[in-house]
């Protein structure tokens, strides 16, 4: 079971909203002891609404399953020095501070390697910790724009759009995670940890691995095409009577065997048509004509008619659509978390052997500071410290951890 390919491991967590968080509940999913470590009032993500699952945005809860809340304030002498214990006792720290701002308070990668050659130290930032833009904030839709992503997405006399799932913020956490089980795997054999530099921007060019490489082989600047893919065609969506249907018909075989469907059959002759480069250049053309047929019938015929036939296809589906697909539930992908004020909150489970991974049932997004408490005990911490800690506002705990036992 990957669910505890990572036990015995901690990770202190520095991050909030997207990218980090992605990284840490992957890590938290297969086994990792992850300390989420929140100001007193909360990270940003919490805020990110709609939608809304009690008083947290779903965002907020969608990244932080699996995870122990720790609430500590960095900027007080008490709540610096216990993320510093913390980070002693850990095999891994993320964080998404802004580039030298971990230093800063002493958190920083140099120091606590120093101390502790193991460690794995990965840090998050919009554009990477040197260079000109090091110092730049960015989001995810910042970096949509920046990187380029945005101009591939919408119609050719429309806006520019971005994917509106944080695709770039989600990219980014798992590539943070590849990075820091490749450490792991290095440090079995080496015993040391290392250092990880993970951006957003270098993320976003990765997702578009296919389109770069296009532009930089023939200089040709791609151009927003909707839902065609533009290496294909036809390999995009076509109204039909009542919504939409995605079809892949490029390859030759395929493409014969669609305009025999449509009783097309003069566009296969159409030298126009002969090949997928050559309906590329004359895709709209194209687009016209099998639209022509595809507004005839609805959705539904032609999926059960393509398929017939082995042309690749699909409904263009939304998200109603998701939560009853077939597959999806086979697959177990959308997972239900348990929370006991909440009730069952539903999103996307781990993602690999997930029919079997997402049969173990998961821990809900933590409140602010709902394990400080018990996480500060099984550090050593009497009582009567921590009521100190609380006074002085160094630490926060949630009243739902007042009766949680030490963790260890």
């Amino acid at each position: 079971m990957l669910r505890d390919a990572l036990d015995g491991l901690t990770v202190v967590d520095f991050t909030q909203i997207g990218a980090g968080p992605t990284c840490t509940m992957l890590l938290a999913d297969m086994g990792a002891r992850v300390l989420k470590v929140e100001a007193p009032g909360g990270e940003l993500g919490r805020g990110l609404g709609p939608g809304w699952i009690g008083d947290d945005s779903a965002l907020f809860h969608a990244f932080n399953r699996n995870k122990l809340g720790v609430s500590l304030d960095l900027k007080s002498p008490q709540g610096l020095a216990i993320a510093r214990r913390l980070v002693a006792d850990a095999d891994i720290v993320v964080e998404s501070m802004r580039p030298g701002v971990m230093a800063r308070l002493g958190l920083g990668p140099e120091a606590l390697m120093d101390s502790d050659p193991a460690l794995i130290y990965c840090s998050i930032s919009a554009y990477g910790q040197e260079g000109p833009y090091a110092a730049r904030a960015g989001v995810d839709g910042i970096v949509q724009a920046d990187s380029g992503l945005m101009s591939l997405i919408g119609l050719p006399d429309g806006e520019p759009c971005k994917v509106q799932a944080p695709v770039v913020d989600v990219m980014t956490g798992y590539v943070a995670c590849m990075g820091i089980l490749a450490k792991l795997a290095q440090r079995a054999r080496s015993g040391q940890g290392g250092y990880l530099d993970v951006n957003l921007l270098n993320s976003a060019l990765a997702l578009q691995q296919s389109s770069i490489t296009s532009y930089l082989a023939d200089g040709e600047l791609p151009v927003r095409a909707g839902s065609a893919a533009p290496y294909s065609a036809p390999n995009q969506a076509f109204e039909t009577l009542d919504g939409w249907v995605m079809v892949a018909a490029y390859m030759p075989d395929r493409w014969n065997r669609l305009c025999s469907l449509l009783g097309l059959e003069q566009l296969a002759q159409d030298p126009r048509f002969a090949t997928s480069p050559q309906r590329v250049a004359n895709r709209a053309e194209l687009v016209v004509r099998l639209t022509e047929v595809f507004r005839t019938r609805p959705t539904s015929h032609w999926l059960s008619a393509l398929k017939e036939v082995d042309i690749l296809c699909a409904p263009v589906a939304s998200y109603e659509d998701v939560a009853r697909h077939p597959q999806v539930a086979a697959n177990r992908m959308i997972g239900q978390v348990s929370h006991p004020g909440l009730g069952a909150i539903r999103m996307p489970g781990f993602p690999i052997n997930s029919a079997r991974e997402n049969a173990r049932p998961s821990t809900p997004a933590p409140a602010c500071g709902e394990h400080t408490r018990a996480v500060l005990l099984g550090m050593g911490y009497a009582e009567g410290e921590l009521g100190a800690l609380r006074d002085a506002g160094a630490i926060h705990c949630a009243e739902a951890s007042c009766a949680v036992q030490a963790v260890s």
